[in-house]
């Protein structure tokens, strides 16, 4: 593939066919574009939206080449975010999948390091002293001991560890955000998802609803991908579309300062372990709680939110979150390859 070619027909405005996109992501792995060419791909998607065949067709990509682990038996919830809100928010979804858990649900966790934040969820579990592995035994092993398990990224998509130095500089978001929620490895039929604008919200729920999968996609009108409590949110999922107030969950509109997630990794993974101890403050942990509430949602679509607000409720103040993270770190910590 020529990718001189490729870029001007970018610049010109033109789209790529899906089986186009597909083939420039094999080409990247092979390691025949210089990193200048891929900034200039990734900048030339910034300047106009990208296509539902662009984005399926870079996807079909990454999954082929993907280190493939079958979980499906455990059938897992994945809540993750999209990044690119410029937020520096502390890693909400992160901690609101251990709180998923501690409410007796299967997680499987598919994350990366910030490209276009100080801390993304890799970083904070690496934190923890967790090694990341592929390895399917040591992956159930977390699942059977904690009900979660952490998928890292780049050892799962080599295309993703390939244009990772090039994202971190560009520092800005990009489609490699939108592309992280469709390539968790496992493909899980349950999957909650934050986005950064409504667009992103509509191009996913397309795909979604063509692979029949169970999904809420929510997204924080002030800008946020996750359920900030900051503004209105609204959920899209396989039950429709609706608005929310922070309100209608008995919650307070929270100052956005309120979620910020500190100047370092380490800030951020010192905010995550005060929450799931129950220690954050009632901000941060109302708005794990609320991200929480619609991922146990996302699995049981017949239970109204507030009954699974109040499971949430439970995981944290119970400590249940907390011991499903101490699990976690003791069996991830040394089993590892």
């Amino acid at each position: 593939m020529n990718m001189k070619e490729i870029l001007y027909q970018l610049f010109d405005y033109q789209y790529l066919s899906r089986e186009q996109a597909r083939e420039v992501l094999f080409t990247i792995v092979k390691g025949d574009v210089p990193e200048t060419q891929i900034a200039s791909l990734i900048t030339s998607f910034l300047m106009r939206s990208i296509s539902v065949d662009e984005i399926l067709g870079f996807r079909d990509a990454l999954l082929e080449m993907r280190v493939q682990v079958d979980l499906t038996d455990y059938d897992p919830l994945d809540i993750v975010g999209t990044g690119g809100d410029g937020k520096n928010t502390f890693n909400i979804s992160t901690t609101a999948c251990f709180v998923v858990a501690g409410a007796g649900y299967p997680v499987v966790k598919h994350g990366n390091y910030g490209a276009t934040s100080i801390s993304g969820a890799s970083n904070v579990i690496e934190s923890l002293g967790v090694r990341f592995t592929t390895d399917r035994d040591q992956l159930r092993r977390s699942l059977d001991a904690c009900g979660l398990a952490y998928l890292h990224a780049p050892l799962f998509s080599p295309a993703l560890k390939a244009v990772a130095p090039v994202r971190k500089s560009l520092g800005v978001r990009n489609f490699f955000n939108v592309l992280g929620p469709l390539v968790n490895p496992v493909q899980p039929r349950h999957q909650m998802l934050g986005v950064y604008n409504l667009a992103m919200s509509r191009l996913y729920s397309y795909i979604y609803q063509a692979e029949n999968k169970r999904f809420s996609i929510v997204h924080s009108l002030d800008g946020y991908d996750e359920i900030s409590l900051t503004d209105r949110f609204k959920v899209v999922s396989n039950r429709g579309e609706q608005l929310f107030s922070p309100s209608d969950l008995g919650f307070d509109v929270i100052p956005q300062e309120a979620l910020y997630g500190g100047d370092t990794p380490e800030e951020a993974s010192q905010i995550f372990r005060r929450v799931l101890a129950a220690e954050g403050t009632q901000a941060q942990m109302n708005a794990v709680l609320a991200n929480a509430a619609f991922g146990i949602q996302t699995i049981e679509q017949h239970k109204p939110i507030g009954e699974c607000l109040e499971m949430a409720k439970d995981a944290l103040y119970g400590l249940k979150a907390l011991r499903k993270l101490e699990k976690f770190i003791a069996i991830n910590k040394t089993e590892c390859q």
